[in-house]
């Protein structure tokens, strides 16, 4: 908008020259004639130069005006509620409502049912809104573990993030992943100390947790007047000034001077914050060191520098419940963070062996962008791009790097939540989505004039799974629609099927994601779907070289089926890139070479279900060193089935173990259940790694296997009166010890005999 008006201005401008001088135009065009031909050049790229400062002017401006920031926190620590409130405060909804949907409204962010009646967040919701004449893109993550893959999304195509803390529970295990996350893309950051107004609020001891846990350099800009039921507003330490917040909302912010009970404490936490910012930045250490006076504009640019630079977490401090704070925070976005040209994003060129390229920026570019998220909407398949150089319009063509294809953009729109406003263009910095294109998350969109990917985000394998089956036969066809929606949108889900048994197996992150999207299949689908005891996914694999040598011959009228193959398998190394390897190392037309990849996949076939338990085998290697062939009974089919029993054959002589998955598991509890809680895990299999005293409470970090993780939650809450939480993520596969092994392989048998 602001550009069209720009450039109507301009051109209208332009038309009034030339009319008013229209009958002295001869007298300039003879002037610049008799002018020598150098000037004449100079005055002809001057003009180009002018124009292409304008050009350059209105997208400069309109990317120094905006922000895209994430809002990620541990559960409950009140990220949704802070975007309420910022929400309410930029004019985006004109009335507040609590998460849990108690008013049967809920939180605008969570507009899933699911989302509202738990009081979780699940899915990323965008949105955007306009603050002092800033447009700043809002992404809101959820904080549970089972969602990691919504966060890692989110924080891909974010220039920076608030990563908000509890003031009575501190670091929680939830915001060391999720501040893990942020720096492995490298996210600028401030943090928000939320409810202060709770009892047993202390923003010094979050700090100061800050600081050892998450290895923050870094300092609060303001200071509290007053905490729990006494907290009334906050000192800004760079502009030396009291806010409070009065109205029935809070949004009316009252500037006063700093009450003189809290100015020594002002004056020692100025001083501290200037010292730990003149650690990190040149220019105000040399201020500090020289003691000169150090102005309040001096301050706020060495912070944003030092915060761009992710050498510095600036802290602030409120109550988003109590409407308290909000605004500040919303001043230090704009203050602190950066905005899209200020943030370095690397592609990767494809024609030019994946060569990490830097990306400008700018909308003048090749269009680039990347999908972060696919979510199904009314009206077809909703997928949010976010534009990293180069302007997108509607009905422009646009071409899937990953896939080839060409797609054309039938119609663009900017989100709000669940509802959206058509736009009719979207250029470098902004996030849109675009309706009817079909792709996977992850993809890459450019205009053809190059082949750039954004680099890949990490996908975690999934640990659990479960089988699922529709109630009634009719609803087939909405069943499997509904997990093929699920797994396009979420890359940690997966839907395979049982060859054995027929049932489809689901697999995910966690007992709650999976309960998440059986819950799902339910409400947004009508499908009533039966759900099985989950199962962990274990793999097998083999500790041993072992050989085969097996003939499949057949004969029953007609051509049979003829086929040798003689080689070995072996292990792989356990941090292998590849889980299989197939080698041909063959010598001469034993077995002629088009029967060669039907051999391969007979392997990669008998693999996927190990003899011990019936699960896939990795980490193995299979070397095919000779074989014969007939000249009228050899097939494929015979090579394929030769090699399946090939594999069956020699696998108990490989000594094949069975690995498990282990998780990380991160448990709070107080001191006084310490140890009840450490012999629970030692019953578990579980080896304790780390035990560190927090207050009253007792961390303990300690590695499980995952299948002795069942009903965890459950048993923990009992021992611990309730006061007992735990997180955990999966770490690795690993072997199990002889009993747990010849366990599991005596319930595989029985479970086969039965049926």
């Amino acid at each position: 908008m602001a550009r069209s008006s720009a450039i109507g201005l301009l051109s209208s401008l332009r038309r009034g020259y030339k009319n008013s001088l229209s009958p002295l135009r001869p007298l300039a065009v003879l002037i610049l004639d008799s002018a020598p031909l150098g000037s004449r050049r100079g005055l002809a790229t001057s003009s180009a130069a002018r124009a292409k400062e304008e050009k350059e002017a209105w997208w400069k401006e309109a990317m120094e005006r905006m922000r895209n920031i994430g809002i990620s926190a541990h559960i409950d620590s009140g990220k949704t509620t802070l975007t309420e409130r910022i929400l309410y405060y930029t004019g985006r909804i004109h009335e507040i409502h609590e998460v849990r949907g108690k008013d049967g409204v809920g939180a605008k962010m969570d507009s899933m049912d699911l989302e509202r009646e738990k009081g979780i967040t699940i899915q990323s919701a965008a949105t955007y809104c306009k603050w002092n004449d800033y447009q700043i893109n809002i992404i809101d993550t959820p904080g549970h573990v089972d969602f990691t893959i919504e966060v890692e999304r989110a924080l891909r195509v974010l220039d920076g993030a608030i990563l908000v803390l509890c003031s009575v529970g501190g670091v929680q295990s939830q915001s060391i992943t999720v501040d893990r996350q942020m720096r492995r893309y490298e996210v600028p950051r401030l943090a928000f100390i939320n409810k202060l107004d709770r009892m047993g609020a202390d923003p010094w001891k979050v700090l100061n947790q800050a600081r050892s846990k998450l290895r923050h350099h870094s300092a609060a800009v303001q200071v509290p007047i007053g905490l729990e039921e006494e907290f009334q507003g906050l000192v800004d330490l760079v502009e030396l000034k009291a806010y409070y917040f009065h109205g029935a909302s809070g949004e009316k912010v009252v500037t006063e001077d700093i009450p003189p009970k809290l100015e020594a404490l002002v004056t020692e936490k100025r001083r501290e914050l200037i010292e730990v910012v003149s650690e990190v930045d040149d220019k105000l250490a040399e201020a500090f060191l020289n003691d000169e006076p150090i102005s309040s504009s001096d301050l706020k640019m060495a912070i944003r520098r030092a915060t761009i630079a992710r050498k510095f977490v600036p802290v602030f401090m409120g109550s988003a419940f109590k409407n308290k704070g909000v605004q500040p925070l919303l001043d230090g976005v704009l203050n602190y963070l950066p905005y899209p040209t200020e943030v370095e994003n690397y592609a990767l060129d494809q024609n030019n062996s994946e060569e990490k390229v830097l990306l400008p920026g700018t909308p003048v570019g090749p269009f680039v962008a990347l999908a972060f998220k696919l979510e199904e909407g009314r009206f077809g398949q909703l997928t949010y791009l976010r534009i990293y150089e180069g302007v997108i319009r509607k009905g422009d063509f646009m071409i899937n790097v990953n896939t080839g294809k060409k797609i054309k953009v039938p119609r663009l729109v900017r989100m709000h939540a669940d509802e959206m406003e058509d736009i009719q263009e979207a250029h470098a910095g902004q996030i849109a989505a675009v309706f009817g294109v079909d792709c996977a998350s992850g993809d890459t969109f450019t205009d053809g004039s190059v082949r750039y990917t954004m680099t890949s985000m990490n996908v975690p394998e999934p640990v659990m799974s479960l089988a699922v089956s529709p109630v009634s036969k009719d609803s087939g066809g909405q069943f499997s629609k509904a997990l093929n929606r699920f797994q396009r949108e979420d890359p940690t889900f997966r839907v395979g099927l049982d060859v054995e048994s027929g049932q489809t197996i689901i697999s995910g992150m966690g007992e709650l994601h999976l309960d998440i999207y059986v819950e799902r299949i339910r409400r947004e689908y009508k499908v009533e779907a039966k759900v099985g005891k989950p199962r962990v996914n274990f793999r097998e694999t083999v500790t041993q070289r072992a050989a085969f040598d097996y003939l499949h011959k057949k004969q029953s009228g007609g051509q049979g089926q003829y086929g040798r193959v003689c080689g070995y398998i072996e292990p792989l190394p356990m941090d292998s890139p590849t889980k299989f390897e197939f080698e041909n190392l063959l010598i001469g037309q034993a077995i002629p070479s088009n029967f060669i990849p039907a051999i391969e996949k007979g392997f990669k076939e008998a693999s996927n279900s190990g003899s011990l338990i019936g699960h896939p085998v990795e980490y193995v290697r299979v070397v095919l060193t000779d074989g014969a062939s007939h000249a009228v009974d050899s097939s494929e089919l015979a090579f394929k089935l030769a090699a399946i029993y090939a594999f069956r054959q020699c696998y108990a002589a490989a000594k094949p173990v069975i690995l498990e998955p282990v998780m990380k598991v991160e448990l709070k509890a107080p001191t006084e259940f310490q140890g009840t809680v450490t012999g629970d895990i030692n019953k578990r299999k579980g080896m304790i790694v780390g035990n560190d005293q927090e207050g009253d409470d007792t961390i303990v970090v300690a590695h499980v296997p995952l299948n002795n993780m069942f009903g965890y939650s459950t048993t923990l809450r009992s021992m611990t009166q309730g006061k007992g939480e735990f997180t955990m993520e999966y770490l690795e596969h690993s072997p199990v010890s002889q009993d747990v092994q010849m366990q599991l392989v005596n319930t595989y048998k029985a479970t086969k005999g039965t049926e």
